[in-house]
């Protein structure tokens, strides 16, 4: 975080030596608020850009047995550029060495799954499931390492999550 602080702030003031640039090569004809409005412009470009590349930059720091299942976009009111292309703020990753088949007869896996969110501090969670891959019914476990049939869903038959369990 604080790094992304001291590249904002040198984005900011590049911008604003270009708005300095400009006004001297125009014999300082160009009014003088173009330097603090390049200044802001630059710092929520730079801002912007960094929302958008954490997607991308997370996944470069994931181990080759790592696979992400899901992404999650959301655009919000405050960003109203994430209306018009919207911004992964959440993914899940499955992690194939953590693949166990519980019962061959059944062919029911178990494995763990990993949300990472995007948020001041980068957010991680992760969780263990259990998934029978001919029915698709997906469960998690419990804090008592019981399944939660509570919580028990059935995944579509194309779900990037059951093609990468069950082809392990």
């Amino acid at each position: 975080m604080f790094w992304t602080f001291v590249a904002t702030v040198f984005s900011g003031l590049g911008a604003a030596g270009i708005a300095l640039g400009i006004r001297a090569l125009t014999r300082k004809r160009a009014p003088k608020w173009i330097i603090p409005v390049f200044a802001g412009a630059g710092m929520l470009a730079y801002l912007v850009y960094m929302e958008y590349d954490w997607f991308e930059q997370k996944q470069t720091l994931l181990p080759e047995e790592a696979v992400v299942v899901s992404t999650e976009k959301y655009g919000a009111p405050w960003r109203p550029w994430t209306y018009v292309v919207p911004q992964v703020t959440a993914f899940t990753v499955l992690d194939t060495d953590s693949i166990v088949q519980d019962n061959p007869n059944q062919n029911v896996v178990r494995f763990n799954l990993y949300r990472f969110e995007q948020s001041y501090t980068d957010a991680v969670s992760h969780k263990m499931y259990l998934l029978n891959c001919d029915t698709r019914e997906l469960v998690p476990f419990a804090r008592d390492d019981e399944p939660d049939l509570d919580e028990l869903r059935t995944l579509s038959q194309d779900d990037r999550l059951l093609r990468a369990a069950c082809t392990e």
